[in-house]
This record gives C-alpha cells, structure tokens and sequence, in this order.
C-alpha cells in the first residue's frame, strides 16, 4: 500500500527557510516522479517541483532560484527546501509519487505553511 506523509510545515517570516519532507512507504521513491504541489486559499494547485526516476528536476518559475527538491534513498524519502520565503508562498504543500509502473499518482495529506511577519 503506498503511503505518503508530508512533515517540516509551519510558520515563519518572511526571508527564512523550512524543509519539508515526505516519507514514502509500499513503494521506493528512487523509482519514482516525485512531485510537491502547493495550493493557496482561494487558488488553484500548483506544481511546485518536480523529481523523477533519473534525478532529473524541474521548478515553477514562481520557486525557481529558492527552492530544492532532493530525494533521500536511504530514508526513502523526498525533501524541499525552501529559501528566501515569500508570504505568497503561504499555501499548503503536497507531496506526489507516481511508481514506475503504477498508473495513478498518489497523495500525502499536506503540511500548511505561513509565512507572515
């Protein structure tokens, strides 16, 4: 069963970093395009950044230059970092996998973060 679990939100000022990771189980994140969406009240989700399988990664022009996405094979897990925020960057953050031969894409649950002075 393929789970995932968001952690590292929260609140902070504008300017400062958070790391947000998401544990993966029933699948191995290495073998995977992982993905954090964000959705801010009122809007839409967006895509955030993107990993896949062979370490390649992409970022919305809205993150690009503040944000990492880096996977920890180890742990199993995904992590973004987040630089220099912004209160625009206030959304909640969702973590995606879609497996290597798995037809959906599955969802964590979401970690809110705040940036507000």
């Amino acid at each position: 069963q393929v789970q995932l679990v968001e952690s590292g939100g929260g609140l902070v000022q504008p300017g400062e970093s958070l790391r947000l990771s998401c544990a993966g189980s029933g699948f191995t994140v290495s073998d995977s395009a992982m993905r954090w969406y964000r959705q801010a009240p009122g809007k839409e989700r967006e895509l955030a950044a993107v990993l896949n399988a062979a370490g390649m990664t992409n970022y919305a022009d809205s993150v690009k230059g503040r944000f990492t996405i880096a996977r920890d094979n180890a742990k199993n897990t995904v992590t973004l970092q987040m630089n220099s925020l912004k209160p625009e960057d206030t959304a909640v953050y969702y973590c995606s996998a879609r497996p290597r031969y798995y037809t959906r894409e599955y969802w964590g649950q979401g970690t809110q973060v705040t940036v507000s002075s």
